[in-house]
C-alpha cells in the first residue's frame, strides 16, 4: 500500500471512478450467482464405504455426523497425528465457524472439522484455541485419503499427489479442503461437492473485508500467499505490520497452495 503516491481526486471524479467499479463488482455477483447455480446442479456420488469418527460421544458413522440434518459441510482440517498444533491458515478458517453455525443449522446444514490426528490431541489444541464446533478424528480410517486431502509416504516418495484434482507436488502428508454431503430420502450418504487449493477460502469471511480495504491482504509482494496467518493466540497485540504482509516468522503450512 503506497500511502503517499496513491491518486487523490475530486468527489466528482471519485464518483465516477466508483460507479464504474460497481458495474464490474455487478458483473462479478451475477457470475458468482450462475457459478453457484451450476455447482448445485452437480451431480451426486453415493457413499457407500462405513466411515468411523472418533468424538467426544465415542464412534460415530458419517450418517451420525449430520445431526439429524439433512446436509454436511466438512472442513478438511490439517492436523496430523502428532503435531504440535493444527495448521495455522486452517485454524484461520476455522476461527469463522463458531459465528456461522447457527445460520448454517437454520438451512438444515451441519459444520464439522475432520482431521487424521486422534481425539485427545485435538481436543488439547482446541482447547487452546477456544473454539465450539464439531471436531472430529478420522483416525485409522480411509476417509481423508479418499478424498484427497491424506497422502501416504510412497505418494510423497513419488513427488507427486492426487490433489485439487490433478496430479501436483504438494509438501505435507496433510492438505486443505472442503466437502459436502447430503442424505437423501433413502437414507443413504451421497456426495455433492469438494474444493481445495484456493477454493476453502470460501470460510475465511476475514478475506471479503480485507479485500475492501487499501491494503487488502497485503500479499502482493510476498512470495509464499498467506505467510502473515498466525494463529490468533499467536498475533502480536497493538502492532503495526512492518511490511505489506507482516513480519513472518512462522509460515503457513498450506500457503502458497493456488
Amino acid at each position: 500500500m503506497d500511502i503517499a503516491h496513491h491518486p487523490v481526486v475530486s468527489t466528482d471524479q471519485w464518483l465516477q471512478a466508483r460507479c464504474r467499479l460497481l458495474e464490474r463488482e455487478k458483473e462479478i455477483m451475477r457470475l458468482q450467482d450462475r457459478l453457484a447455480a451450476e455447482r448445485r446442479a452437480l451431480p451426486w456420488r453415493a457413499v457407500d464405504k462405513d466411515y468411523r469418527f472418533d468424538t467426544p460421544e465415542g464412534l460415530r458413522s458419517l450418517p451420525e455426523l449430520f445431526a439429524g440434518r439433512r446436509q454436511l459441510l466438512v472442513q478438511h482440517f490439517m492436523f496430523g497425528p502428532g503435531w504440535e498444533e493444527g495448521c495455522p491458515s486452517c485454524s484461520y478458517m476455522a476461527d469463522h465457524s463458531d459465528g456461522m453455525n447457527p445460520h448454517l443449522a437454520q438451512r438444515d446444514i451441519t459444520l464439522v472439522a475432520v482431521s487424521r490426528a486422534p481425539l485427545a490431541e485435538i481436543a488439547r489444541f482446541r482447547r487452546r484455541m477456544g473454539w465450539r464446533f464439531d471436531w472430529v478424528s478420522s483416525h485409522g480410517s480411509d476417509f481423508n485419503a479418499d478424498f484427497g486431502v491424506s497422502f501416504d509416504a510412497r505418494e510423497q516418495a513419488a513427488g507427486e499427489v492426487d490433489y485439487n484434482y490433478a496430479r501436483r507436488p504438494f509438501p505435507h502428508t496433510e492438505a486443505p479442503g472442503i466437502s459436502v454431503f447430503v442424505q437423501g430420502e433413502d437414507g443413504r450418504i451421497y456426495h455433492s461437492y469438494s474444493t481445495y487449493g484456493r477454493g476453502v477460502e470460501v470460510m475465511m469471511g476475514a478475506y471479503r473485508l480485507m479485500d475492501l480495504t487499501p491494503g487488502g491482504r497485503g500479499e502482493r509482494d510476498v512470495p509464499h500467499k498467506m505467510e502473515w496467518v498466525r494463529h490468533h493466540d499467536r498475533y502480536e497485540r497493538h502492532e503495526r505490520p512492518t511490511t505489506p504482509a507482516g513480519a513472518a516468522t512462522e509460515s503457513s503450512c498450506c500457503h502458497g497452495r493456488g
